[in-house]
């Protein structure tokens, strides 16, 4: 009989209690050997370390099948004998009862289930039982047959009768006792992440619903998904420093993108009423906690749409999705290890002046911002305890008072609107039954987080070019983030954009609430680090960052 190996890695929050419900046996060693002495061991014991993987005789089902089918269905120490199934997986974990029996559990697509390896019910030779008991190890990957059923004490348990072949050998010991909980071992080496940390997949599962649920509620909705360009020759659509590269065919430089804002009203102008794209934006800026350079968005726009429409279409989907994703519309949000508190959904979502909240926190009345006081603001600044980094620009001093003395009291979802026109270039003024002319702008805050943006989109090609100048001119100041000018896209307006809302979703934010998680990079398959430096002549390398 032949012994074989392949790899597959995948492990599931399922699998947190498979050990102690499993039959109680001895814990395997802690294997000490290097990669290429257990390579040369498994030649030397006639074993094909990679094989070419073969269709097996028997079915060959899958575990999260087994569970659905037989958990219920068999009775404790019973077997179902009437046909013989295959299996496939990683060995989570080897108990030695006796030279005779041991106990295997099988991880397959974050599935458990149990393997039985008995004598007296395998089919093959002595020399081919002795050599799985004792040479197949944590972190295989194999494929073994039998019968389907249940120990004594009901845990569902393959029972293996004949093939028990290796498919790929894991050279590298498994923390799977002392866990791997070190942020920088953690995220520089996923793949082992995702096998000892089994919460990591239930996460990305968790994100890809969340990202099936929004493409569905727009798709319903007869919006059109589209492709924009990644990669252009200025980066517009939003306050931020892009990432430069070269493009040599073309002989010129070119920018990442920081939003697809441009591109998508350019396709309303075209005729496509009700469109969104779903994808990557790059920004050269600082990583913490809610940020990452590479992140993903969604972003619609809805021509004969406004802010009131905007307000109730954001308070629809986050509702629906968070009953969707997480069953309810309250999440538990942990504040501290000791503190939680209960996040809800539930529409409608509190809304907060950020124009009258700061002058009430100020205790003053906001100066003319159109008058350039940068000066009067700074002062007010350091009156109150609040810092602001240069350049010193109107809209970055704002900026700075709302996430100082707003935004942490967003703990439950809340709407910021009638921000300053100076501070959203691309947005439509309204005028306010107060006589105070604002952007036609709001943001959605959740957990001290901004998740949503929206504006009523400024579709006048002279204020928009004069808006473009005002923040060429910040750039040429000193302010990497501000807008540059965009003479194609103002001539597109001047066909003529209709009224139009516009929409985006910080989609790793949103999955960072409805998760539990508190870092982004909990949220992201492979987050962005930074490199280690490279090992000096005669040293080790270090791993400082």
């Amino acid at each position: 009989m032949t012994l074989l190996r392949s790899a597959m890695i995948s492990v599931s929050s399922q699998t947190r209690s498979l050990t102690s419900q499993s039959t109680v046996g001895k814990a395997e060693p802690l294997d000490t050997r290097t990669p290429s002495s257990r390579l040369e061991e498994l030649r030397h014991l006639g074993v094909t370390p990679y094989p070419r993987y073969q269709s097996p005789k028997t079915p060959a089902v899958l575990v999260k099948d087994l569970i659905s089918q037989y958990q219920d269905r068999l009775e404790n120490g019973t077997k179902d004998e009437s046909v013989k199934i295959t299996i496939n997986g990683r060995v989570n974990s080897k108990r030695d009862s006796s030279s005779k029996l041991v106990w295997f559990d099988i991880i397959q697509d974050g599935h458990p289930i149990q393997a039985v390896f008995n004598r007296k019910m395998y089919a093959g030779a002595d020399g081919e039982f002795e050599l799985v008991a004792k040479h197949f190890h944590r972190g295989d990957i194999v494929e073994l047959t039998g019968y389907i059923g249940k120990t004594k004490t009901g845990q569902l348990s393959l029972f293996v009768t004949e093939d028990f072949k290796l498919l790929s050998p894991c050279l590298h010991t498994i923390p799977t006792r002392s866990g791997l909980k070190d942020p920088e071992k953690r995220f520089r080496n996923r793949h082992l992440d995702f096998i000892v940390n089994r919460d990591g997949l239930d996460i990305l599962r968790k994100r890809t619903q969340v990202i099936k649920f929004i493409r569905s509620y727009l798709d319903n909705r007869g919006f059109l998904e589209v492709d924009t360009p990644v990669l252009s020759t200025q980066a517009g659509g939003a306050n931020a420093k892009p990432f430069v590269t070269h493009a040599n065919a073309l002989g010129m430089d070119m920018s990442l993108r920081v939003a697809p804002e441009l591109y998508l009203k350019q396709l309303v102008i075209g005729g496509a009423d009700r469109v969104y794209e779903m994808g990557k934006q790059f920004r050269n800026e600082g990583i913490d906690a809610d940020h990452n350079p590479e992140f993903t968005t969604c972003e619609f726009y809805q021509a004969y749409n406004n802010l009131e429409g905007l307000f109730e279409m954001t308070e629809d989907m986050l509702q629906e999705m968070a009953k969707s994703v997480n069953g309810s519309t309250t999440i538990p949000h942990a504040l501290s290890e000791e503190k939680t508190v209960e996040l809800s959904f539930q529409k409608p979502f509190r809304k907060i002046n950020v124009v009258e909240a700061l002058e009430e926190k100020l205790g003053t009345a906001l100066p003319d911002l159109d008058s350039e006081p940068v000066q009067e603001l700074l002062g007010l600044c350091k009156k109150n305890g609040v810092y602001v980094s240069a350049p010193h620009t109107v809209p970055r001093i704002m900026d700075k008072m709302i996430s100082h003395f707003i935004e942490p009291e967003c703990m439950q979802p809340t709407f910021l609107w009638g921000h300053p026109l100076i501070m959203s270039p691309l947005a439509k003024d309204i005028q306010l039954d107060s006589g105070r002319t604002v952007a036609g702008r709001f943001e959605l805050f959740v957990a001290g987080k901004e998740i949503v943006n929206a504006y009523e989109e400024l579709n006048d090609p002279v204020q928009q070019r004069s808006r473009f100048t005002k923040q060429q001119q910040d750039k040429e100041n000193g302010d990497e983030e501000a807008q540059p000018m965009d003479d194609a896209f103002c001539g597109a307006l001047e066909y003529g954009l209709p009224p139009t809302a516009g929409w985006g979703m910080g989609v790793d934010r949103v999955c960072q609430i409805l998760t539990g998680s508190t870092h982004i990079r909990d949220v992201l398959a492979f987050p962005t680090m930074r490199a280690l430096k490279q090992s000096s002549p005669g040293g080790g390398a270090s791993q400082k960052e």
